[in-house]
């Protein structure tokens, strides 16, 4: 066993900034009021966040891409079995994987569904006036309902399945801080080099600026879109 890297230091970012804008965010819609500035800037973050991470699941380190620890039914089933290999638990579990790109849809549909969203009084999502009035009260009514208490029931089970995974020495908090992990010396390590990380920040900076321009076009087709 030999200490491995397995997340870099873009996917261990990614991770926490994306968990603090979700608490945020909660926090911010239930305030209301000026507090809805920052909830829209908070959910065009969170849904740049999570653009992110889907291309940086197929450019990023070894580790952080999707084909390394996709849920097949194979791997599941040795999973299941008891029967996995290092490999299959080096970075998340089979079992692990399908919260990760549950927590990755919920967060993209939640913020998505902010950008048609209107509380009939004065906050509108900046794509808000691009679609029917049926479809933004569909938008809405999923937004500040259904949605919001699927994102609390999934990141509370989320944090309670990583309390569980510590207390029973699987590696799962630890390494997503300093991105390490005892491993086998055969596994071959996620790169994480000032390149790669400048290449992550280019990602997050053109997905930001693509963003932006999203919101900035939807406000000037005449919708009331807050936030930038």
């Amino acid at each position: 066993m030999t200490k491995i890297r397995i997340w870099d230091l873009p996917t261990r970012l990614f991770h926490w900034v994306l968990l603090l804008c979700v608490i945020a965010l909660f926090i911010t819609g239930k305030t209301g009021g000026d507090a809805m500035n920052w909830h829209f800037r908070l959910g065009y973050a969170a849904l740049t966040l999570v653009l992110f991470r889907v291309v940086w699941g197929f450019v990023g380190g070894y580790w952080s891409r999707f084909a390394r620890f996709f849920p097949t039914p194979g791997r599941v089933l040795r999973y299941l079995k008891g029967q996995a290999r290092p490999e299959d638990l080096a970075g998340h579990n089979p079992l692990g994987a399908f919260s990760v790109f549950a927590l990755l849809l919920l967060t993209a549909v939640q913020a998505g569904t902010g950008l048609f969203s209107w509380d009939e009084i004065s906050n509108a999502g900046p794509l808000s006036g691009l679609v029917s009035n049926r479809a933004v009260s569909l938008l809405t009514s999923y937004h500040k309902s259904w949605g919001e208490y699927f994102m609390i029931a999934f990141v509370t089970f989320h944090v309670l399945a990583i309390i569980v995974y510590t207390v029973l020495k699987h590696g799962l908090f630890w390494p997503m801080i300093v991105g390490d992990k005892p491993l086998p010396a055969n596994l071959p390590p996620s790169r994480d080099t000032l390149g790669t990380r400048l290449l992550a920040l280019i990602v997050l900076a053109a997905l930001a600026a693509a963003m932006f321009a999203l919101v900035q076009w939807g406000n000037t087709q005449g919708t009331a879109g807050f936030g930038y």
